[in-house]
C-alpha cells in the first residue's frame, strides 16, 4: 500500500506542478508529500525530480517512469470500474444477431438459461445469413463466423471452428473412405452452391492452404440441406463441427480427411466500438464463451445445450 501511495504521490505532483498543490488536493501537509517522493527515490535509487522552492522538473529518469506509472494507474482504474459493472445487475434489452443455423443450435437453446441469470433483462434474438448493419440496425451483439474486415467493429473470440469433412457409415460402407486428396475426386461430394458458383473446400497440406473444386450430383446454397443428405448417406459434406459434432458423437456420421483439416474462421461477438461496453452485452458474451469452452460443448445433442 505503500509503495503504491508513492507512485500515486508521484504522478499527482507531476500533475499539478508542486508539492503544495498536491498537498492540498490531498489535505496533508506538504512535508508528508515531500517524504513519500523521498521514499521512492531512496526504495528505486534514482532521482525523478529536481525540487527547487520555485519549480519542479522530471529527470530522465523520472520522465519514463512517469509514462509507466499513469500507464498502470489508468490500467488499475479500469480494472475497478470492470469490477464495480460486474457487481451491478445488467439491465435493459439487447438486441442479438446470430446466423441462422447457428443462432437456432448455439444461440437460441442458451438465451433461456442467460435471461433465467439475469432477470432484469429482455432479449430479441435476429438470425439471419445476411452480413447484419450493426450500428444502422441498433444492434447490441452480433455472433459472426468469419474474420473481422470492419475496423469500425470490434470483436471477442469465443469458440474455434473445426471445419471437418464427414459422411455417414452407409455412404462410406458403398464407396469407400477417402485417404488422399485425390481421392475426393471419385467420391460424390455434397456442396454449397449459390446462383452457379460453388464454394470450395478448404485444407490443409505439406504447410499450405489449398482450395478444393469438388464434384457431385447434388448442391445447395442451404447448409442445413448439406447436413441432411449427408446424414441419409448421399455423400461427403464439408461442415463446421458446431453443426456435426453431436452426430459425430453418436457415430450417425464419421469424420474423413482429418489429417488435412484447415484452421476455420473463428466464432466472434462483434459489437460497436464504445468506451463504455454496457453491461449487458459483457454479460451475454462472457455467458456464451463459458458455454462454448465446456467439454464437448460441440459434440452435445442441441437438446442438451
Amino acid at each position: 500500500m505503500g509503495q503504491f501511495r508513492q507512485i500515486s504521490t508521484f504522478v499527482e505532483v507531476v500533475a499539478r506542478g508542486s508539492l503544495s498543490a498536491a498537498a492540498r488536493a490531498e489535505g496533508i501537509a506538504p512535508a508528508m508529500i515531500g517524504r513519500r517522493l523521498d521514499a521512492l527515490e531512496a526504495r528505486l535509487g534514482v532521482k525523478l525530480l529536481q525540487r527547487t522552492t520555485r519549480k519542479l522538473a522530471l529527470t530522465d529518469e523520472g520522465t519514463a517512469f512517469l509514462e509507466d506509472c499513469q500507464r498502470i494507474l489508468a490500467e488499475l482504474e479500469e480494472a475497478e470500474s470492470a469490477v464495480a459493472e460486474r457487481s451491478a445487475r445488467a439491465t435493459g434489452h439487447l438486441m442479438i444477431s446470430a446466423p441462422a443455423g447457428f443462432g437456432r443450435r448455439h444461440v437460441a437453446p442458451l438465451l433461456p438459461s442467460f435471461l433465467a441469470e439475469h432477470q432484469d433483462l429482455t432479449a430479441t434474438l435476429n438470425m439471419t445469413d445476411r452480413v447484419t448493419d450493426i450500428v444502422g440496425e441498433g444492434i447490441d451483439v452480433a455472433i459472426r463466423i468469419a474474420s473481422l474486415a470492419d475496423s469500425s467493429l470490434v470483436s471477442v473470440k469465443l469458440a474455434d471452428n473445426e471445419r471437418v469433412v464427414v459422411a455417414a457409415p452407409s455412404y462410406l460402407k458403398r464407396h469407400g473412405t477417402p485417404e488422399t486428396l485425390a481421392d475426393l475426386a471419385r467420391h460424390n461430394c455434397l456442396v454449397i452452391s449459390s446462383e452457379g458458383s460453388q464454394r470450395g473446400w478448404t485444407f490443409r497440406e505439406n504447410g499450405k492452404n489449398v482450395v478444393l473444386k469438388v464434384g457431385g450430383n447434388m448442391g445447395c446454397n442451404d447448409g442445413q440441406v448439406l447436413h441432411e443428405w449427408a446424414l441419409a448417406g448421399k455423400g461427403l459434406a464439408w461442415r463446421s463441427m458446431w453443426e456435426v459434432g453431436s452426430e459425430i458423437e453418436a457415430g450417425k456420421l464419421h469424420t474423413v480427411l482429418a489429417d488435412f483439416a484447415a484452421p476455420g474462421n473463428d466464432i466472434h461477438a462483434v459489437f460497436a466500438q464504445r468506451r463504455h461496453l454496457p453491461l449487458r452485452v459483457r454479460a451475454f458474451v462472457d455467458f456464451l464463451r463459458r458455454a462454448y469452452a465446456q467439454p464437448d460443448y460441440w459434440r452435445r445433442k442441441p437438446a442438451q445445450h
